[in-house]
């Protein structure tokens, strides 16, 4: 059986735990080495290490690191190409919350989590993408949310982080796409995820209420989508925002 990744290079980053861990299990799945990195939590980066060596065909890595630092960019790529040799794949996944209503917003409340979500990205970016350009060959996805679709109330930074995800995404796209390059966004919707479970069960209620499928989303969803515009069979897909959301924004 022909795998979608076979012997591709990936980094997935905020890869330990949510989202980014089910993207990095499925690379692994799909036949390519793979590179998380992670801020804090190294027992959360230990376990899913593992489970990529039980699900991949090559010793994955872990970085440990704030994507939001430009140094770790740096050093990032420096280690990866010690390891990996390049990088073919690039998702940038991490990111933070930080909810609050505008008018009591502190700067440095707004500050951090543009720096972690929209910064991270692009330092990533900046220092992967000369790997892929060498190639004339990658595959870069922002994982951007529908907050940055449609806003969130008690979300200005976090919406307006993702919005300005896009917004690098599409630049990126028309910069890259000459040399084989594809640039997409994924926008998730209401994933199960530990930021679903800090919801109170009548602000879950709410949500679902809105959702045509009528539940949350599941983190391995959101990977397949992943996958799929990571993979060859994507080639001629870039520059797009692709929502995965149940139908809540339509």
């Amino acid at each position: 059986m022909t795998l979608m990744l076979e012997g591709k290079r990936a980094v997935v980053t905020g890869g330990s735990r949510g989202i980014g861990k089910a993207i990095a299990l499925e690379f692994a799945r799909e036949g390519a080495r793979v590179c998380i990195t992670y801020r804090a939590n190294d027992a959360a980066a230990k376990e899913t290490l593992s489970l990529l060596e039980e699900a991949g065909p090559a010793c994955p890595i872990a970085l440990k690191g704030d994507t939001a630092d430009e140094g770790f960019a740096k050093e990032a790529a420096i280690q990866i190409k010690d390891v990996f040799g390049g990088v073919d794949i690039l998702v940038n996944n991490a990111g933070i919350t930080d909810d609050g209503l505008l008018i009591r917003m502190k700067p440095e409340s707004f500050d951090k989590v543009v720096a972690a979500n929209l910064n991270g990205a692009f330092y990533m970016m900046r220092e992967m993408s000369p790997f892929m350009l060498k190639q004339r060959a990658g595959r870069i996805v922002n994982i951007s949310s529908v907050a940055g679709v449609k806003g969130n109330a008690g979300q200005a930074n976090y919406a307006a982080s993702k919005a300005g995800l896009i917004g690098l995404t599409l630049s990126a796209a028309k910069e890259l796409g000459g040399k084989g390059i594809t640039v997409n966004a994924v926008a998730p919707g209401l994933i199960d995820t530990d930021m679903t479970k800090a919801l109170t069960e009548a602000q879950l209620a709410q949500s679902i209420a809105a959702i045509a499928a009528g539940r949350p989303g599941e983190p391995g969803e959101v990977a397949h989508l992943v996958c799929f515009l990571c993979s060859d069979k994507a080639a001629y897909i870039t520059g797009q925002v692709i929502a995965i959301d149940g139908g809540l924004v339509m």
